[in-house]
């Protein structure tokens, strides 16, 4: 069985928080997707690709950013997906989990104190595992708190 993991997350802290969750990986193999190919070099040794960034606003960049992920997803195959948030990742679940029957964890960002992100609260739907790193924000239909990246 295929121990593949994509993880996805979108620029900044989104990113950050993700590199930070490495060690959760070692001996699998991690295919990194990100909106910036600059970031390939911070995760070198490792299969990494760049996607168009984009908001729910941009109808064409969206429409774009599917077909991107669907190749990937489509290409890689992997077991697990998981994210730290925003378009791509949300996207990918969803792709992952419809596609390819993936297992999927999204781990909202620490930056959301408040609330839940609407990225996250959109898929949840899509989620095995649904995660927010505050523990105030735990619900019992969702998200868990498991602790925090930071």
């Amino acid at each position: 069985m295929s121990s593949k993991v994509l993880v996805v997350a979108s620029g900044g802290g989104h990113w950050i928080q993700m590199r930070r969750l490495l060690p959760a990986f070692d001996g699998l193999e991690v295919v990194f997707v990100s909106v910036h190919s600059a970031y390939a070099e911070q995760v070198s040794g490792n299969r990494f690709y760049a996607v168009r960034d984009v908001t729910r606003w941009d109808r064409i960049g969206l429409a774009i950013l599917v077909a991107q992920l669907t190749l990937i997803l489509l290409r890689e195959r992997p077991r697990v997906v998981v994210t730290t948030g925003s378009a791509p990742g949300m996207i990918s679940l969803a792709l992952a989990k419809c596609l390819l029957r993936s297992k999927t964890m999204w781990i909202d960002s620490i930056a959301n104190c408040e609330q839940v992100s609407l990225s996250g609260m959109r898929a949840k739907r899509f989620c095995d595992v649904w995660l927010t790193q505050w523990p105030h924000l735990q619900r019992t239909d969702g998200p868990e708190c498991w602790g925090a990246v930071l």
